[in-house]
């Protein structure tokens, strides 16, 4: 027996055997087909409106209220022709098997979501989301995958009865991330593929020609590449989607890495290769990727957005940024964290190059420069400065002040090739040696074609801790008090016992100085606002090593004499 037939038996079971009405929503009106390869070139780039509809338990649960319209008009006016809509519907169903029902209301808010967006003028891409992990997890220890596939087919069939007559710029998603080990666990996932396209017959509307993404082991260019095999039988259009956090030391903030190598470059490279390789006549989507402003250095968080976006397009492969409602767009102010981001991925998107700054790319670097910043210390003469810029068969066109205030090219800076020499005469206007710190200017430089370049001249001295000891308690995060003096955000921070033991991670003796008993941020360290944090994780990893242990907090520059020492008793 064929895959499809298989599938198509099954979904039958559930329909005659169960005594289930396998209804079939009919549409007025016409539908334009689209195909998928046309539908992925219309949608580069994208955005995802993390956190929002799949945050569990509801709506507003995590960091975002619930979406507004104006959203959508705001990311349509950025320059974005798409956007993907998160949904998880595993605190939503008020039934149970056989028919798996979800809450009406629950579809209607989807709904009116979606149609929301598609007013603003965009494509929309939706999904069934954290219910990868809640309930269809295939790789979970006696999962139970004859219910899996039985709530897989319900949910979606009420979803395609819910969205059936929505016009052809409206896709689906299966599932998003579905964890898979084993060979064994992506036949099983490739079934659900299957599952999913049936239930999308069987609910009726155009839904037989709307175009899907399928989806491959853990979204995961290798594993998708080495397992995923298309469901047969189908007349959908289909794409395939993947998504892609690499490096992860450098995405996650882990083990200190705030630089990005030649190396990590070539990597990233050759990994969406790899996956076209594999898939030279599929349209593929890039669903997820993300270097977020809130724990990357900026000038390397500019390249990474560079590299990653223009291979894609080079591969014909469109590409939706993760945004949580933290990293990128701002819903309230309606401001973009790093508007050098967003003009980056814009124009790689469309094959426009950009001017990048420089950054340290060597592992084994003792201290980082950037080029995104011109630092001045605090007590230190005011002297000459350079950056370089890649200009990457640009010309530089002008460099301008917050204020608009156009520099000039003959006493406020010299230019040669991709290096710019501020003098000192320029830089006494906002920097001297008894100043006091913090960030004193944003310099826009232009180029002929791309993005901008941002330059922020900070003057720097050494933060200022609430206090520099305390003894572990358990159970809870320890938040210190800091004064910033500079950049207002830590670089890094290290872990290292008083016995010389690294507290987590031995093995990353084997990095870089810059990584050598590093934490992990999110996981390990923190901070917000005014205040430094160790993670309850880190608190309690100290009390079970029963050892005192320093952490030695570093700052944006990365240099000697930029950090501070804050010691955990036990």
């Amino acid at each position: 027996m064929s895959k499809s037939v298989g599938v198509i038996a099954f979904a039958h079971a559930f329909g005659l055997l169960q005594g289930l009405a396998l209804a079939a929503v009919e549409c007025t009106g016409t539908f334009e087909p689209i195909s998928a390869s046309d539908y992925v070139a219309a949608i580069n780039p994208g955005w995802n409106l993390g956190n929002t509809l799949d945050a569990t338990p509801n709506e507003g649960s995590w960091n975002n209220p619930p979406v507004q319209a104006e959203t959508f008009k705001d990311i349509k006016a950025a320059g974005f022709k798409s956007v993907r809509i998160p949904v998880t519907y595993a605190d939503h169903f008020t039934g149970t098997s056989p028919g798996w029902a979800i809450d009406a209301d629950w579809l209607q808010r989807v709904s009116d979501v979606v149609d929301m967006a598609l007013d603003a003028g965009l494509y929309v891409l939706t999904n069934v989301h954290h219910d990868s992990w809640q309930w269809a997890d295939v790789s979970a220890a006696g999962a139970n995958l004859t219910q899996i596939e039985e709530r897989m087919h319900q949910t979606w069939l009420q979803i395609g009865e819910k969205l059936g007559c929505k016009s052809s710029s409206v896709a689906f998603e299966p599932i998003n991330e579905p964890p898979v080990d084993t060979q064994e666990q992506a036949t099983e996932l490739n079934k659900l593929n299957g599952i999913f396209l049936q239930a999308l017959k069987d609910s009726g509307g155009f839904n037989t020609q709307r175009v899907v993404t399928l989806v491959g082991p853990s979204m995961d260019s290798i594993k998708t590449s080495q397992w995923f095999e298309a469901p047969t039988g189908y007349d959908n259009p289909w794409a395939l989607q993947y998504h892609y956090y690499s490096p992860y030391d450098f995405i996650f903030s882990a083990w200190g890495k705030t630089t990005l190598s030649d190396q990590d470059i070539a990597t990233v490279e050759s990994d969406l290769e790899n996956i076209r390789g594999n898939f030279t006549d599929v349209p593929l989507v890039l669903g997820e990727f993300d270097a977020s402003p809130i724990s990357t250095e900026p000038a390397a968080r500019r390249k990474y957005m560079d590299v990653v976006v223009r291979k894609a397009k080079e591969l014909d492969t469109a590409v939706i940024v993760w945004d949580n409602g933290l990293d990128h767009f701002d819903r309230n102010t309606k401001k973009w964290k790093d508007p050098q981001s967003l003009e980056i991925l814009l124009n790689a998107a469309t094959g426009v190059s950009n001017s990048l700054a420089g950054y340290t790319t060597d592992a084994s670097a003792t201290e980082q420069s950037s080029s995104a910043y011109v630092f001045h210390k605090v007590g230190d003469a005011v002297t000459d400065q350079k950056i370089s810029i890649s200009l990457n068969g640009n010309t530089l066109k002008s460099i301008a002040t917050e204020e608009g205030t156009v520099l000039d090219p003959s006493t406020d800076y010299t230019a040669s090739g991709g290096e710019i020499t501020f003098p000192s005469s320029f830089l006494s206007t906002y920097f001297s040696s008894s100043g006091t710190p913090g960030s004193k200017e944003n310099l826009t430089i232009s180029f002929s074609a791309g993005a901008t370049a941002a330059v922020n001249l900070i003057q720097w001295d050494l933060p200022k801790l609430g206090s520099t000891s305390s003894k572990a308690v358990a159970g809870a995060d320890l938040r210190i008090p800091v004064t910033w003096a500079g950049v207002n955000q830590p670089a890094a921070v290290k872990m290292l016992r008083q016995d010389g033991v690294y507290l987590f991670d031995d093995w990353t003796q084997y990095l870089g100085p810059l990584q050598a008993a590093y934490g992990t941020y999110s996981g390990q360290w923190n901070w917000d606002g005014g205040d430094l944090i160790l993670t309850a994780t880190t608190i309690d990893a100290v009390i079970a090593a029963g050892v005192a242990t320093t952490f030695t907090f570093d700052f944006f520059p990365r240099v000697p004499g930029n950090s501070l020492n804050y010691t955990l008793n036990v």
